[in-house]
């Protein structure tokens, strides 16, 4: 008491001076009460009085901002539209209110027919004014405004006029200029209005089918809209093609999104659906939609397959619950009670205290494994007073991470907030446990250090692998996001750029620990944290599936952009497979080469099949393989992929063979950048993340606590003695066995990228739908980009024929045969004719498909006017047996097909004015030092060209002489008959036009003059660099045990001889014989291409395809691509 009186009087003799009295004391402090009570007082009436007048204020700013939105659009000023519209709410514009005159801003923007300001007002909720309920109410409204208005401009004209000048005088002018002006706007409002008429029908509507009950309907704006802008649509559906009676209709105001989806409907009945546009006018015409009815439905319906998802997360919590049950009553958990308020006031503390000095964050890595988390808001990141990262120890005698460990820990991320009592489930018999057991005790030690340091119990998502170094550390990192903006004390955030700029200066470049890996490709991991979560938008996908296994793990292939889903493109924005779609699937994958259900009909099949083809385009240039490989990919038929419900995918696998590449193994199809390989288990969890939250998160404290109850039951059973200790050991293990075996089961229910794998390695042709089929079908875009990117010549067609040129050809006496040499070389000259207008390959028949001379004769004259200036002798044109006969005339393909006889009018008089112009002549030599020709060719002179012959030097310096016995089994015959063969090539001048025609010959007399029996003829292009023209051709006689590398080996020496004769030797273009194995034989028909294999024999697709063609191509594979890269015409 003693001691209390003194503190007192120290503490009043420190006081400053104040009152004497304790009646003074209360006086003052109630003098000060009241102040302050009346100065709280005066404050809150001023807040309200100027909260009032705040409010006051932007009533009037509001008004204003009102008020600017018609005179802007009035004005026509699209740019001030929208940033009103931007920077206020339809609310807080009255943008439904009527002005004075009963007009909206809709109304104006619309009978002043301007569009772009009305489709912005439209999307902002816009309305038209309510009051015109009729066509009479608009018009007569109108013609009131304008009748007042003329009549205001008349009595101001008149007062301007009679008054003398003065400040009134000058103001009514403004007044007048103010209403002339509004005057012509009601009038030209007015003659909009008049001059309107109702839109036309509505385009492109579409009928898909959007689930078992509902339909949807998408469409575009009508063609014409007739001078008003369409201001909503009316969608009706019907059980009748004739919509008596309709089932329902509905009226679509929000035009942001131009389509709609009909619920309510009954499965397994068909809708017919139309659209009508509207107008000021009134409603326009309906368009039906294609196709024009829909069913409602499901792909599973077609045979009844119930859906992945069904009730899965609630037995798992289930399971949880009945682990977790055992454990309420061990002696390892009963300290729990009272662990909720010791957390809670850790917790409290903040992060005040997270850096002090005695904290256990380490500096510097040992061998061992660490724990780091990093948390990040826009450029910064947390670290600690020091600059470092958060980094805890795990082990300091931990080799390597098994993937087992860093899986299971990736599981315990889905439950941070019972790390302490996972742990002690384990204390108990931490001194004698495995291992194993041991290590997972030191991870959940490390996480609830690193929790109690941070006071953070959430410490986000597993980075998908560990970072390495090779000293043998190796960090677990743990990433999150800081959305909020939170400030602690004794901590700051840290630019990433700064941080990564001071931890460079300080550490080693010659051997990076992993602390500086970590740093240095912090972006990357930042990045995938963020795209590890978002979600594809709604709609059907067509994904790609493709592994790659490592020593210890299998790797899936994920875009980097979206590393929780397949590589992937979009196919539609509907994600539902009906059951029609679903039930042509499945025809399909019994089909070798699919092809749509109705080709000319518009059904839901033919649209899919459409859609297909462009989406597998377009993924194979994604992953980078081209066309002609993924004929052997299948479409996996087994089910549609459901994801979260608005996401449906299709799967494409690679052959059996190549759907996982092993170590080591070569790729030649390696995706391009943006790709990236995650472990398969990991990309399981990250998909689920995504897509089924609920799921995976149960799943994974479920799989996680059972995986640390077995470690515990085996080690009870290993430390169990008596008998009652190995029987409750025994029963207690057998029970976590049956809690794993139900966990599996209900894992397995969901896991499809397993079942999908275990179809894609089966080798049956069952297992999927081809591919051959949608490549083979492809309309004219997939060609064009086909042939760009399988290096393809672009082919110009060829005119129609004219039955008048038969009559005009000259006969040549010297014509030669298909016996008379075993190969032959077509050269197309350069200089009399630009190469980029040369007629290419494509349009030069190579095999008749015709019987008879007549056809032969037929043939000749539409090359010599049709393909001019090039000739075909009539020898190209013959088989060694006769052919079958012409086959009946195929239905002209529909206007957006390939049209092999069309040449635009521009192309069709350049070519006349060449084969008028131009002279195509045969020149026969038997060596190669180009002597005079042989043959006698009659000569017709061109109107206005000088008679003469051409030179022997032009004739020399375009054509060669080429003699190779190709007869790969050759006779003695044979061998005689390759010694004087001749050779034919083409070439072209400029003042010259001459025709051929050779004597025919009777079918099979080709064997009699020497040719081996059962031979042909096979005219091959080379499509590689030569130094030659492009149009350049090797005819080779080949039998049927001819393979595809023997026609391959003798084009290439073939063409090397010929660029050594007319190019020189040191530019000449030649292969060695080592190269050859670059080179392949590549036959390309009207549908399709492919690449044939070495041992294959071409004769038997020249048999069954006449009109097909081949080529010899470096393969895309080889180095020599990009040293000499594709012949291409231009």
């Amino acid at each position: 008491m003693t001691q209390q009186m003194r503190d007192l009087q120290l503490a009043q003799a420190r006081k400053p001076p104040g009152p004497s009295s304790p009646n003074a004391a209360k006086r003052l402090y109630r003098n000060l009460s009241g102040k302050f009570r009346v100065n709280y007082t005066s404050f809150d009436e001023g807040s309200l009085a100027g909260r009032s007048e705040k409010e006051k204020l932007r009533k009037s700013y509001l008004f204003q901002s009102n008020a600017a939105l018609f005179e802007a659009v009035e004005l026509q000023d699209l740019d001030r539209v929208q940033e009103l519209l931007k920077q206020y709410s339809p609310e807080e514009l009255d943008l439904n209110t009527p002005n004075s005159e009963g007009l909206l801003p809709l109304d104006i923007a619309i009978m002043t027919n301007n569009a772009p300001i009305a489709k912005a007002l439209l999307q902002a909720g816009a309305k038209e004014s309510p009051h015109f309920v009729s066509l009479e109410s608009r018009s007569l409204h109108l013609s009131t405004l304008v009748r007042e208005a003329e009549q205001r401009v008349n009595e101001l004209t008149a007062q301007v006029v009679n008054e003398a000048p003065n400040t009134d005088c000058s103001e009514k002018e403004k007044q007048l200029r103010a209403w002339e002006w509004r005057y012509r706007l009601y009038k030209r409002m007015k003659a909009g209005f008049e001059h309107a008429r109702v839109p036309d029908a509505p385009t492109n509507v579409h009928l898909s089918v959007a689930s078992s009950s509902s339909v949807q309907v998408t469409f575009w704006e009508p063609l014409n809209v007739n001078s008003a802008v369409v201001t909503k649509y009316k969608v009706e559906w019907s059980c009748s093609p004739t919509f008596s009676p309709l089932l329902g209709e509905a009226v679509i105001d929000k035009l942001k999104n131009l389509h709609f989806t009909i619920r309510g409907l009954v499965s397994g009945t068909a809708y017919y659906v139309r659209v009508s546009a509207y107008n000021m006018k009134g409603w326009g015409p309906p368009q039906a939609s294609m196709p024009p009815s829909a069913i409602p439905s499901n792909w599973r319906e077609y045979d009844g397959r119930a859906p992945r998802r069904r009730g899965q997360a609630e037995a798992l919590d289930h399971l949880l619950g009945q682990v977790k049950t055992v454990h309420q009553h061990c002696v390892c958990h009963e300290p729990c009670k009272n662990q909720p308020q010791s957390r809670k006031h850790s917790v409290s503390k903040s992060l005040k205290h997270l850096f002090h000095p005695g904290s256990k964050f380490l500096k510097t890595l040992k061998r061992g494994l660490y724990l780091t988390a990093i948390f990040y808001k826009d450029d910064n990141i947390l670290v600690t007073h020091e600059d470092q990262i958060p980094v805890v120890e795990i082990d300091d005698t931990y080799s390597c991470l098994l993937m087992q460990d860093f899986l299971w820990f990736t599981k315990v991320s889905c439950m941070w907030d019972e790390i302490l009592w996972l742990r002690q489930c384990v204390t108990v018999s931490q001194s004698s446990c495995s291992c194993i057991l041991q290590t997972r005790f030191k991870m959940l030690l490390a996480i609830s250090q690193m929790q109690g340091l941070l006071g953070i119990q959430d410490l986000g998502q597993v980075f998908f692998e560990p970072v390495k170094d090779k000293q043998g550390n190796i960090l677990i990192v743990t990433l999150k996001e800081v959305k909020t903006n939170q400030t602690f004390e004794s901590v700051r955030w840290v630019p990433i750029c700064k941080l990564q700029t001071s931890r460079k200066s300080v550490s080693s470049p010659e051997e990076p620990t992993a602390l500086d890996t970590l740093l240095i490709s912090l972006q990357d991991k930042l990045a995938y944290h963020q795209h590890s979560s978002h979600a594809l938008s709604p709609g059907l996908y067509l994904g790609y599936l493709k592994l790659c296994s490592a020593v210890d793990q299998i790797r899936v292939l994920v875009p980097e952009q979206l590393p929780n889903i397949l590589c992937h493109v979009k196919i539609r924005s509907n994600p539902n497979i009906s059951r029609e779609e679903w039930e042509w699937l499945q025809k399909m994958a019994s089909m070798e080469e699919p092809v749509p259900a109705e080709p000319e009909a518009e059904t839901s099949q033919n649209h899919l099949f459409q859609e297909l083809q462009v989406a597998i385009k377009e993924l194979m240039t994604l992953v980078n393989i081209p066309l002609q490989e993924a004929k052997d990919f299948r479409l996996y038929s087994q089910e549609v992929l459901d994801f979260g419900g608005q996401v449906s995918f299709l799967l494409l696998l690679p052959p059996s063979d190549d759907v996982c590449t092993a170590p080591g193994q070569n790729n030649p199809y390696t995706p391009r950048s943006g790709f990236l390989t995650l472990p398969l288990q990991i990309f399981e969890l990250v998909h689920f993340f995504t897509y089924d939250r609920e799921f995976i998160t149960q799943y994974c404290q479920v799989s996680a606590l059972l995986e640390l109850e077995s470690l515990l039951s085996q080690q009870s059973l290993r430390e169990a003695f008596s008998d009652a200790e190995l029987s409750t050991a025994k029963q207690r293990h057998q029970q976590v066995q049956d809690y794993i075996q139900q966990m599996e089961e209900i894992w397995r229910e969901m896991r499809w990228i397993m079942d999908a794998l275990q179809h894609a390695r089966y080798k049956q042709p069952s297992c999927g739908v081809s591919l051959s089929g949608f490549l083979s079908e492809a309309g004219p875009a997939m060609k064009e980009k086909t042939q760009s990117t399988s290096s393809h010549l672009d082919y110009l067609p060829s005119p129609a024929p004219s039955p008048e040129t038969s009559r005009k050809i000259n006969s040549d006496p010297h014509g030669l045969s298909d016996e008379e040499g075993s190969s032959e070389v077509f050269l197309a000259t350069d200089s009399d004719y630009d190469s980029s207008r040369a007629q290419s390959p494509k349009e030069l028949d190579l095999l008749s498909s015709s019987s008879g001379p007549e056809c032969c004769s037929r043939r000749v004259a539409r090359t010599l006017r049709d393909s001019a200036p090039d000739v075909l002798q009539t020898h190209e044109l013959k088989t060694p047996v006769p052919p079958p006969p012409p086959p009946p005339e195929e239905p002209r393909p529909a206007p957006e097909l390939y049209d092999s006889d069309f040449v635009l009018p521009s192309r069709q008089i350049e070519l006349l004015r060449i084969t008028e112009k131009r002279q195509a002549y045969c020149v026969r030599t038997s060596s190669l030092d180009f002597p005079k020709p042989h043959c006698q060719v009659a000569r017709k002179s061109c109107p206005g060209s000088v008679d003469s012959s051409p030179t022997e030097s032009r004739t020399t310096g375009h054509c060669g002489q080429l003699r190779l016995g190709t007869g790969l089994t050759p006779s003695p015959e044979h061998s005689q008959v390759g010694q004087g063969s001749e050779t034919v090539f083409r070439t072209r001048s400029d003042e010259w036009t001459q025709s051929f025609q050779e004597q025919p010959e009777q079918p099979g007399c080709l064997a009699d003059r020497g040719k081996k029996p059962g031979s042909v003829t096979l005219q091959v292009c080379p499509q590689y660099e030569t130094g030659l023209s492009k149009e350049t051709s090797v005819k080779l006689h080949i039998t049927s045990q001819t393979s595809a590398g023997e026609v391959v080996k003798l084009v290439v020496l073939e063409m090397n001889n010929v660029s050594r004769s007319m190019l020189g030797g040191s530019t000449a273009f030649c292969y060695d014989e080592e190269q050859l194995e670059h080179f392949g034989l590549v036959f390309a028909s009207n549908e399709s291409e492919q690449w044939l294999p070495d041992d294959f024999l071409p004769l038997s697709l020249q048999a069954t395809q006449p009109e097909g063609r081949f080529y010899v191509r470096i393969k895309e594979t080889s180095p020599l691509v990009l040293q000499y890269g594709p012949a291409t015409t231009v």
